[in-house]
């Protein structure tokens, strides 16, 4: 069957669902419903995404969450290109244009849906203290996500929101399948991206959307720039290096492997400390050593390497010296992430952190901790828990 059969066949099939849904008694009400209550749709439309992401987002590699959010992704570009088309007064078939009234409601709760699933999954990937620009312009994207849908809009914004949307998508989505990560897998997902966004900017522009040659430049040259800076915002480690995302990570006493889990050694906490579970103040004397334990997850059929990238704080400098990095492979798979140890002996009192990162140093995660000179006269009593 052809395309313009299909398309024939859709919008006919689509055409005899809106005339049913016009002599539908709880239809029409729920129209007028909206109508009077205009004002409060596109943000409950936005929360709803929001909850509807937070109630059922699993795994970052789950069949399920991946088929849904690429159907968000399809129909959201099939309403970006409705409402554009209709903004512009191209001639459309009427269930289209009855459709298009709902169009700015179904991109709001569609919009809220993904960039609420990005914010979850980018913040799980995260290092706050080097990744976190790129998690801020997704968290904007998702707080103004009323102002960027719901108001008159240029083409070139509309466009441009959408290609990040598929961008974000494709760069978890394209290592899960593939099984690995690296800058050439990145450049696939963006290129991905960017193709199929200016496939939809020829698609515009042969219905007449854009008046000049230098309209339709300008559309591409911002879905292009877009792709110049997200490749930016990569190479100064600024993007989480999703999908990968620490489980669990600290500094213990003791680390040992015991009937395939893993026993974390630890100095008992105090009463009032009932969250304490590591070694933060590492209390250290002679002979101890400092083990750095991380749960690293990653999804099925991934494996690459991580390292640990242990550093201690020089205060007459003002700077973080290096003193190790030692990597391991992870596998992905397992639900509680792949588990490894690192250690360090003849530490000194200051401040100290661990960065997990990938070998081209993106990191995953950070964690710090003080090491203090253990008071020897006073026996220190050591607790333990299990990782499964």
């Amino acid at each position: 069957m052809s395309i313009v059969a299909w398309t024939t066949r859709l919008t006919g099939w689509l055409g005899s669902l809106l005339n049913a849904l016009e002599h539908n008694r709880r239809y029409r009400w729920a129209r007028r419903f909206l109508h009077r209550h205009e004002h409060a749709v596109p943000p409950s439309l936005f929360l709803g995404g929001v909850t509807w992401d937070a109630l059922t987002l699993q795994r970052i590699d789950a069949l399920l969450d991946n088929l849904i959010l690429g159907s968000y992704l399809v129909l959201l570009g099939g309403f970006v290109v409705l409402v554009t088309l209709a903004r512009n007064d191209r001639p459309l078939p009427r269930p289209l244009q009855k459709l298009s009234h709902w169009a700015p409601g179904a991109i709001q709760f569609l919009s809220g849906g993904l960039f609420s699933a990005y914010v979850i999954y980018y913040t799980r990937s995260a290092s706050f203290s080097t990744a976190s620009l790129f998690l801020l312009v997704l968290v904007v994207l998702l707080v103004a996500n009323e102002i960027l849908w719901s108001r008159v809009l240029s083409s070139y914004l509309l466009l441009g929101v959408y290609f990040l949307a598929v961008f974000c998508y494709f760069t978890f989505f394209i290592p899960t399948v593939l099984g690995k990560m690296g800058f050439g897998v990145f450049l696939t997902s963006g290129f991905l991206s960017a193709g199929l966004v200016i496939s939809l900017i020829m698609y515009l522009d042969r219905h007449d959307v854009f008046e000049t040659s230098w309209a339709f430049s300008g559309a591409v040259g911002t879905v292009l720039a877009l792709l110049g800076l997200v490749v930016l915002f990569y190479v100064n480690h600024w993007i989480p290096p999703v999908p990968l995302a620490m489980k669990e990570g600290g500094v213990y006493h003791d680390v040992e492997r015991e009937n395939g889990a893993f026993v974390l050694q630890y100095e008992e906490p105090a009463w009032y400390q009932p969250w304490k579970a590591d070694d933060d103040p590492f209390h250290y004397a002679p002979g101890d050593t400092v083990h750095c334990f991380a749960a690293i997850f990653a999804p099925t059929n991934l494996e690459t390497k991580i390292y640990h990238h242990w550093q201690y704080y020089d205060a007459k400098r003002d700077t973080w010296v290096d003193t190790d990095r030692i990597g391991y492979r992870v596998v992905g798979g397992r639900r509680n992430g792949y588990r490894g140890v690192t250690f360090k002996r003849h530490v000194h009192p200051g401040e100290w952190r661990v960065t997990v990162e990938t070998p081209d140093r993106r990191p995953i995660a950070r964690i710090r901790f003080d090491v203090v000179e253990a008071d020897t006269s006073k026996g220190l009593r050591y607790t333990t828990r299990r990782y499964q």
